[in-house]
């Protein structure tokens, strides 16, 4: 607590005043934390104060709130990239960092607990800087960083705005923002050490070395070998953890082929739902959605259908979602890889199954994206609207793909490290009829339903953006994002996703 005090002086956060007439000071309070490390040990132990936010009124105490931060596959993007190229990948963290941040409104707090002296009994804090807890913090904390690096002669991204570089001659950098992680990647050490000078400077950073944890990610690279790995174990085993499911069975699949969800399978009398209210279904389905968004794409479709139930799940909902925690169980070690590719360019898989939904016969839509070895972006998602044919599922599925495709070639191409991405993109397409409607308007009576929005791959296509291909189903990847697949296929097209174990490329 008191440390946490020596920084609110250090950063002057607030100045004591007499309190202003009609003005209600906001609470404030203290939060404490462990800190623990990659390896679940305790480093610190954290005494926070924090502002009551939710006593701030709009308008008054705060206007704008929104603050960007980096999306993971950004961040795979250029750590698939950084292996390739064999870039230094350094880490460090800012102290306190929202106290950084600057207020633009009149903020009034009360005095915090344990630390006011008789002389200012009656007074009120003043606050100048974003302290945590208040509405604005985190906005007034990435603006401020926006001008710091910017001054430094970093660009920052059009596409994905935490996310910076910076050019001189073959020299390159890059900064990713995460709040208060930042990534520093570049191939020359004396400007990343002058990078890493320059915002000590302006901040109050901690060094971290070389990254080794990202937002709860385990980071490995063989450097020898031009390969990294990114594994989520000690999550996964604290997910276990909390669920009672680390002594489980191990099961091979995330969803058994075969096995099909729906409202059929929600509960229907009074006393099934009171049962059923004590299961944690969604707190486990969002534990499980981050290993998903962060590392694990071969989660995807089976996430993808359970999340549909949360707000009535049945006892077969359950039993799917701990069947996925099983599978976790079984391959908790397991690392996307990258590297081990002779040339960096993307390539795109986009696949669909014809109405899997057994509720309203929609069908379900999948797409990923390799770089590298390895998947950079990927998603499973019902389509929103009822497809009547393969071909019309397969047509929307490739739709979908082809925006993401359109963004990633965008925010590649800005980053100017990747030669290839001048060219069209190659999206793999399994479905003749698709393929043939994307390239050019065949038969109108079978596609004049088609929403116009799903027209938009036409364009793209022929503004030569993406390529789109055929590819045998068996080597589509995309396929487990969008059904059950037998063992011995699932587990290959895992292995092409670039999820593998470290003994494999140790």
């Amino acid at each position: 607590m008191r440390s946490e005090m020596d920084s609110m002086s250090d950063n002057q956060v607030w100045t004591l005043v007499e309190p202003p007439e009609g003005i209600k000071p906001i609470g404030c309070k203290w939060v404490f934390k462990k800190k623990t490390d990659m390896d679940g040990n305790v480093q610190t132990y954290k005494g926070r104060l924090v502002a009551k936010g939710y006593r701030q009124i709009h308008g008054i105490d705060y206007d704008e709130t929104f603050s960007p931060v980096a999306m993971f596959k950004s961040i795979r993007i250029l750590l698939a990239i950084a292996a390739f190229h064999d870039y230094e990948i350094w880490q460090m963290d800012v102290k306190t960092v929202f106290l950084n941040g600057k207020l633009e409104e009149d903020v009034y707090m009360t005095q915090p607990e344990g630390f006011f002296t008789p002389e200012n009994a009656g007074k009120v804090c003043k606050v100048q800087r974003s302290i945590y807890g208040l509405k604005q913090a985190s906005r007034s904390w990435n603006l401020r960083f926006n001008d710091a690096i910017k001054e430094f002669g970093f660009i920052r991204n059009e596409d994905e705005p935490c996310v910076y570089k910076k050019f001189s001659g073959s020299i390159v950098s890059f900064l990713i923002l995460y709040v208060d992680d930042i990534l520093i990647i570049g191939n020359d050490i004396p400007t990343l050490q002058s990078v890493k000078a320059w915002l000590s400077s302006c901040f109050s950073m901690k060094d971290l070395g070389e990254a080794a944890y990202i937002l709860g990610v385990k980071i490995y690279r063989d450097r020898s070998r031009r390969l990294l790995g990114l594994s989520q174990s000690t999550y996964i085993d604290k997910v276990l953890k909390r669920f009672n499911m680390e002594a489980s069975k191990k099961v091979f699949l995330p969803m058994t082929h075969g096995i099909s969800l729906s409202k059929e399978m929600c509960p229907s009398t009074s006393q099934e739902r009171e049962r059923m209210s004590q299961i944690p279904y969604a707190s486990a389905i969002g534990s499980i959605m981050y290993a998903m968004i962060c590392t694990r794409p071969d989660l995807s479709y089976a996430l993808s259908m359970t999340s549909r139930y949360q707000a009535n799940p049945g006892e077969g909902h359950w039993v799917a979602v701990k069947n996925i925690l099983k599978y976790l169980r079984r391959t908790k070690d397991v690392f996307l890889v990258y590297g081990g590719e002779e040339q960096l360019s993307i390539k795109g898989y986009t696949d669909a199954s014809f109405q899997t939904d057994k509720d309203d016969s929609r069908s379900q839509s999948g797409f990923v994206f390799r770089l590298n070895g390895g998947a950079v972006s990927w998603k499973s998602s019902k389509q929103d609207t009822i497809a009547d044919s393969t071909t019309e599922a397969e047509y929307i599925a490739a739709s979908e793909a082809t925006k993401e495709a359109v963004w990633i070639k965008k925010f590649i191409t800005e980053l100017g490290v990747v030669p290839s991405i001048s060219d069209a993109l190659e999206l793999y397409c399994d479905n003749n009829g698709a393929i043939a409607q994307a390239k050019e308007p065949r038969s109108h009576q079978r596609s004049k339903h088609i929403l116009r929005r799903f027209h938009l791959i036409r364009e793209i296509v022929d503004r030569g953006d993406v390529e789109i291909c055929k590819v045998h189903t068996d080597d589509n990847i995309a396929d487990p994002l969008t059904k059950p697949l037998s063992q011995q296929k699932h587990d290959r097209h895992t292995e092409s996703l670039g999820i593998r174990y470290v003994t494999d490329w140790s």
